[in-house]
């Protein structure tokens, strides 16, 4: 088993930053990649980033790409997700997600443990 807790949310205004971090435990962290999803209001959860088991491989979501930066610190159990530039449609619940594999993926089907969210709120 693993836990997730996300912490690092909260409101902030557009074009500000924020900088999301994810605490695991349970397991050997350098055995599973890490991503981000997201779910904002009457929609369905998305695909923000994710990353290898190494941080050696990443992938963004087009509409996060140049502006957020996810990595990872093995030694310290924790991903993180870096937000610059925020904008008032970033606003969502955002969730941490670790899949039984090292390889990065960007479909949520392929995440076996979740965290329980943490809300970003953007104000325009």
């Amino acid at each position: 088993q693993v836990q997730l807790v996300e912490s690092g949310g909260g409101l902030v205004q557009t074009g500000g930053s924020l900088r999301l971090s994810c605490a695991a435990s349970g397991r050997t962290f350098s055995d599973y990649a890490m991503g981000w999803f997201r779910q904002a209001p009457g929609k369905e959860r998305e695909f923000v980033a994710t990353i290898s088991w190494s941080g050696e491989r990443i992938y963004y979501a087009d509409s996060v790409k140049g502006r957020f930066t996810i990595s990872r610190d093995n030694a310290k159990n924790t991903q993180y997700l870096q937000m610059n530039s925020l904008k008032p449609e970033d606003t969502a619940v955002y969730y941490c997600a670790a899949r039984d594999r090292r390889y990065l993926s960007r479909y949520e089907y392929d995440y076996t443990y979740w965290g329980q969210g943490t809300q970003v709120t953007v104000s325009s």
